[in-house]
């Protein structure tokens, strides 16, 4: 995720500030995930996004559903079960729907297949921005580990050198147990940064779709967040977004069900055709039959209630979400002008003057100038000032995430 550069105060260039006197040990050595890879088998393997796929064609058997027409009927009847004086009937019967019922119920399948297919590109957005999420946490925990071992090797060079001046007779024993103590915090930072690693690449194996982490470590280069977008280009953008489509796609699928139930308010027309025959007569006559309900006291009043309710409901949450996405595109926005400036600061003068206090202190200490406890006091400043850099590359990080779920690439949003 670093580079090493010869100027300082150019682009990013914490590996060359902390830079300390004994080397760094390496990372271990195997297969490399790249976030291209990483992303591309996320899409492939990831089970709640196969399981989203699927919506289309449940969508698109409903579909089929609402177009089929009532299946007829085959109906026998016998009138007077004693022998000789029995009548039988034998009639068939087709129901009609009236009043636009199966051309409604095309139409709320119709607006639920785009529901699907919206719910489906919604889901790849948040798969991205997940994965995304998880291979930045994942180079941030490589960067944690990188630079929890440059501060044990920082602190065994403090104990090596306190050391020596004890021996001399030049420093008091305390000064070697208080660095000895520095020592054991230091490795027990190390012990949570590798913990912290492990959990990471767990992570982000399950957002890819596997159940085990198969390679060694993430490549950074390359997985540096974008340029701060827009805001005008996002906010133009807002209304092209999955979630403010899916909103007014679902406004017109309860319009649709609207005219659904106002529909179900005309009774259907049965039509009947047979025969019958009379053993006692002996003869055969046909027999025709029309049936239509009379809508007294059963109108679907309260289903077309429910519905306008619901299609109320829809603009509602419509208006709602677009509120919510608003206020959280602003929101990410300033997070990440934020992070960005404050990674910005500690590139430019806090780390490099964080590191140049140390290396006075441990000079100064070695001529006899400083107390032991100036070195401990820079020390630790530098680790502090290393962990707020990390955090504030992972608030950029949150903030392109927040804004990676909601336009997806953007690359591509602020266009």
């Amino acid at each position: 995720m670093f580079r090493t550069l010869d100027r300082p105060g150019t682009g990013r260039v914490l590996l060359t500030l902390l830079m300390l006197a004994a080397p760094s040990l390496a990372l271990a050595q195997g297969p490399v995930l790249t976030l291209d890879n990483a992303l591309q088998s996320a899409q492939a393997n990831n089970p709640e996004l196969a399981a989203a796929r699927w919506g289309i064609d449940i969508a698109e058997g409903d579909r089929r559903q609402a177009g089929v027409l009532p299946n007829p009927e085959l109906s026998w009847e016998v009138e007077d079960t004693r022998n000789g004086s029995q009548t039988t009937t034998v009639s068939v019967s087709q129901m009609f729907e009236l009043g636009g019922k199966r051309g409604a119920r095309l139409s709320v399948a119709g607006q639920d297949a785009q529901l699907a297919g919206l719910e489906l590109e919604r889901q790849r957005y948040a798969l991205r921005a997940e994965v995304i999420g998880a291979y930045q946490a994942a180079v941030q925990a490589q960067d944690g580990l990188q630079l929890a071992r440059q501060s044990l090797d920082l602190s065994e060079r403090a104990l090596r050198v306190v050391q020596g001046r004890v021996k001399a007779g030049s420093a008091s024993p305390v000064e070697a147990t208080r660095a000895q103590v520095q020592l054991s915090e230091v490795r027990l930072e190390l012990g949570r940064a590798e913990q912290a690693l492990t959990v990471t690449y767990q992570q982000l194996a399950a957002a890819t779709g596997a159940p085990t982490a198969t390679f060694s470590r993430v490549d950074g280069v390359g997985s540096e967040d974008p340029d701060l977008p827009s805001r005008t280009q996002l906010m133009q953008r807002l209304e092209q977004t999955p979630d403010m489509r899916l909103a007014r796609v679902q406004i017109d699928q309860r319009d649709a069900a609207l005219d659904l139930a106002r529909t179900q308010r005309i009774p259907d027309l049965t039509v009947s055709v047979g025969s019958q025959y009379s053993e006692t007569e002996r003869e055969r006559v046909n027999v025709v039959g029309v049936s239509l309900p009379i809508p007294l006291f059963d109108r679907n009043q309260g289903n077309v209630l429910a519905a306008a309710r619901r299609a109320d409901q829809a603009r509602d949450q419509r208006n709602g979400a677009e509120l919510r996405l608003r206020s959280e595109v602003i929101q990410a926005l300033a997070q990440w002008r934020t992070a960005a400036q404050e990674v910005e600061d500690f590139d430019r003068s806090i780390l490099p003057s964080a590191q140049q206090a140390v290396d006075a202190a441990t000079r100064g200490f070695e001529r006899g100038k400083f107390a032991f406890l100036d070195v401990l006091d820079a020390q630790r400043t530098l680790v502090a000032a290393r962990l707020q850099y990390l955090q504030a590359q992972a608030q950029r990080s949150e903030a392109r995430v927040r804004l990676e779920r909601i336009f997806g690439d953007l690359s591509l949003a602020s266009r």
